[in-house]
């Protein structure tokens, strides 16, 4: 059995159920159910004795080593985390204490489970830690992509808090011998993303007929990756990673965000049409920038294609042509997730931004 924190979030349930799916092995899902948890997304996976849901906290020493020890864990990916810039400039607090404070008690209860095991399962077992390209900091318009040697220069709480997670998991292999691989990826995109990401976050406003906010010129680049590609990039990594290494998962789809949302848009019109004929594009309302917001993201990602031989499958064109199709099948669980707690918080986010 493997053991998969935040397995209830939107990369998290992916990788929940296309491990299920791809190689059947049993789940232990681990979950703090916080704003962005959602146990509707495993609906499907009810009654299959492979996927055991458990409500807890990563932090919780004491729960994480007794599941470790009551199910014989042989690995642990560890995809718990605040993930929200714009939610961790407004309030940092949780970030350190999920993505750092958590991630330090999630390690010393592994440690403790790993330690004690036999030789032949000691020596099989693996920590895989998923972070984000976010750690690498800003790049400028012709720089070339972020490698893994790429130094660390974090600039938002976010951002900040993922990489001390990325060098607590660092150091425990250092100090501790832990076998642990880390991945870091680009902008995710795909079924079950929380609306308050950019993608979704169009999607879900153009249809209610609401403005959609691009923060300042919408030439913020990033590299955006396919969800489904995303988790079979980390089924290759804790099937063949090798121990104390860092592989960074990519699309090779830089793309700005103005071109995302009209890529989205152009979608719509085609799929589900404006009644008055006109275009979504026409919702488009720019906003103040972000706070500090770094101008681009980009992933070279020719390591894990050399060494482990992955590639993504899905190009831009196909991936976003899923999502908008998956959002607009999925209604009901849009209309569900946008809790009163949700409004309140684009209430909080964009409220205070005035039009650019």
């Amino acid at each position: 059995m493997i053991l998969v924190t935040g397995g209830a979030g939107f990369i998290g349930t992916n990788f929940v159920l296309d491990w299920i799916a791809s190689v059947g092995e049993p789940v232990l899902n681990l979950d703090k159910l916080t704003y962005a948890g959602n146990l509707e997304n495993l609906a499907s996976l009810a009654g299959d004795a492979r996927h055991r849901f458990v409500q807890g906290d990563i932090g919780d020493t004491a729960l994480v080593g007794r599941l470790l020890a009551e199910n014989e864990v042989r690995a642990v990916v560890n995809f718990a985390a605040e993930s929200h810039v714009d939610r961790s400039i407004h309030g940092p607090a949780a970030f350190v204490e999920t993505n750092v404070v958590g991630t330090f008690g999630l390690l010393e209860a592994v440690r403790a489970y790993w330690g004690a095991l036999p030789a032949e399962r000691k020596s099989a077992f693996r920590f895989l830690h998923v972070s984000t390209d976010e750690v690498y900091g800003s790049l400028d318009a012709q720089a070339p992509a972020f490698t893994e040697q790429h130094r660390y220069e974090p600039n938002s709480p976010y951002s900040a808090s993922k990489a001390a997670s990325d060098h607590l998991v660092r150091a425990y292999h250092h100090t501790y011998g832990l076998p642990v691989v880390t991945t870091n990826c680009s902008n995710n995109y795909g079924p079950f993303h929380f609306p308050e990401k950019l993608i979704p976050l169009m999607i879900v406003n153009a249809l209610a007929g609401k403005p959609l906010p691009v923060y300042g010129d919408g030439q913020q680049v990033r590299d955006w990756l396919y969800v489904g590609d995303h988790c079979s990039a980390i089924r290759r990594v804790l099937e063949a990673g090798q121990l104390g290494e860092t592989y960074n998962v990519g699309g090779w789809n830089e793309k700005p965000n103005l071109e995302i949302v009209r890529t989205v848009c152009a979608l719509l019109d085609e799929k589900r049409p404006r009644v008055d004929g006109k275009s979504y594009a026409e919702q488009i309302a720019y906003v103040t920038d972000r706070p500090g917001h770094d101008r681009r993201y980009a992933i070279d990602a020719r390591k894990i294609e050399r060494e482990l031989g992955w590639k993504p499958a899905e190009t831009f064109d196909t991936g976003i042509r899923k999502t908008v199709e998956w959002y607009l099948d999925h209604a009901d669980w849009v209309a569900r997730v946008q809790s009163g707690a949700y409004r309140e918080w684009l209430s909080t986010n964009y409220g205070e931004r005035e039009s650019a």
